[in-house]
């Protein structure tokens, strides 16, 4: 079931002496700009400190190691954004030409995805490197990303929590279609783009660079209840069925930089409810149900370089039902991990032994309906469980967090909110 360069754009109208084709809100304008923020800002970053189920968090997230910030004794990034604060009715190229692109380009990249709004406000050149994605993929290359979680709780609507500066931000609403007026849509998060699948062949996409919902084109094989994952500007989507029924082995990848969609080889095994994953370079697909309802329990790998995949037999055994979910899976660090929506456990895959070992157990609010309305993601070096309990008058989201080591999980509780209804769909951006 994700904003930025744009994910920090939030459109509304304020008034600024910028360029006319600026009228955009940077949620951390006053990162750079030294300006006090507008109370709706105010009130995005106030959310988090509100206590929307009882109390306030008890503890922070857990420390990003790998998260640019410009706290982290780069003055220069500091330089560049306060210097800019005059080229508003200036030559657009005037700041970046007497810094230097290269330079300024570093000190860019080292700044957080959530100052980007406020830098894309400095002059054209600037807006240009946030908006047309050049600095996303200058990122990619560097090995860069913070990552996102959005998810959907109610039909049309998504929402993202950034977890390096704790606050939730609201995803425009999606177009209204109805295709898309139930809560059995398919969701990915690829590049700077979240793609949401209908039942038919209509597919919208979110861009983080536009903060608005378009168009896009339909796989190839139009279809759902599929294994997806994505590594970069690429997605990868196998098996699922088609609207007729049908069962299937196709599978395809996108290219958000091109918004195209190439065929790949067919798996070996037709299978639908099954889930996808990205680990040591490969694109696996585990778990699945093929025709007459048979639970599948193998898996298959897609080497990229070759274009051929590879049967693990007995891969997903224990993780998947007729009427559950497909399986919970994420991956961390080229390691596999599981949640076990039916004991609560959460596992860890052995390549070596090609079985799976028990770690500990999800967070003990995490609630779900044989593992429909839980959400178990991969975010950056962590594990999210997204879920929460349930009662005749409502509910609550909450956001677990844990770093996997060598000890049993430990559950953080970085976030929580109010909501009525469970998680439909939910996927991580990391740009």
């Amino acid at each position: 079931m994700m904003l930025e360069g744009n994910s920090c754009l939030i459109s509304r109208s304020l008034p600024s002496s910028c360029e006319p084709e600026s009228q955009w809100a940077y949620l951390s304008h006053e990162v750079l700009n030294g300006k006090r923020p507008a109370p709706e800002d105010a009130e995005a970053e106030d959310m988090d400190e509100v206590d929307c189920g009882g109390g306030k968090r008890s503890k922070p997230p857990s420390p990003q190691p790998h998260t640019p910030d410009i706290s982290e004794g780069h003055g220069s990034s500091r330089h560049v954004a306060a210097s800019g604060g005059g080229e508003e009715h200036g030559n657009g190229s005037s700041l970046i030409g007497a810094i230097g692109r290269d330079l300024t380009i570093n000190c860019l990249l080292r700044l957080s995805r959530s100052d980007y709004g406020s830098v894309a406000s400095l002059n054209k050149d600037f807006r240009s490197l946030v908006r047309n994605g050049e600095i996303y993929r200058l990122r990619r290359q560097s090995g860069v990303a913070e990552h996102w979680v959005y998810f959907s709780c109610n039909v049309l609507e998504w929402d993202a929590y950034d977890p390096y500066r704790e606050r939730w931000i609201q995803v425009p609403k999606m177009p209204p279609d109805e295709c898309f007026m139930c809560s059995d849509k398919e969701s990915l998060a690829v590049g700077t783009e979240l793609l949401v699948f209908a039942m038919a062949h209509i597919v919208f996409r979110y861009s983080i660079l536009t903060n608005s919902w378009t168009r896009a084109d339909p796989m190839i094989s139009p279809r759902c209840l599929f294994g997806s994952t994505s590594v970069g500007a690429k997605a990868y989507v196998a098996g699922g069925t088609d609207s007729s029924g049908r069962i299937l082995s196709s599978a395809e990848m996108y290219d958000s930089e091109t918004h195209s969609w190439t065929p790949l080889p067919s798996m070996n095994q037709a299978r639908k409810m099954c889930s996808g994953v990205f680990m040591d370079g490969k694109f696996y697909v585990v778990g699945g149900v093929a025709s007459n309802n048979k639970v599948l329990t193998c898996g298959e790998e897609y080497d990229l370089k070759r274009r051929s995949w590879r049967v693990i037999e007995n891969m997903s055994e224990g993780l998947n039902g007729v009427t559950g979910a497909p399986p919970l899976i994420a991956v961390v660090n080229n390691e596999l991990y599981a949640a076990d929506y039916s004991e609560k456990d959460v596992k860890k895959y052995d390549k070596q032994n090609n079985k799976w070992i028990t770690l500990g157990k999800l967070p003990e609010r995490s609630v779900s309906m044989n593992g429909w309305g839980l959400a178990f993601r991969a975010c950056g070096d962590r594990l999210i469980v997204i879920g929460g309990p349930r009662t005749s008058i409502g509910g609550t989201i909450e956001l677990n967090s844990w770093t996997p080591d060598e000890r049993p999980p430990v559950w953080n509780l970085i976030a929580r909110r109010p909501s009525g209804n469970f998680v439909y769909n939910c996927a991580v951006m990391g740009c």
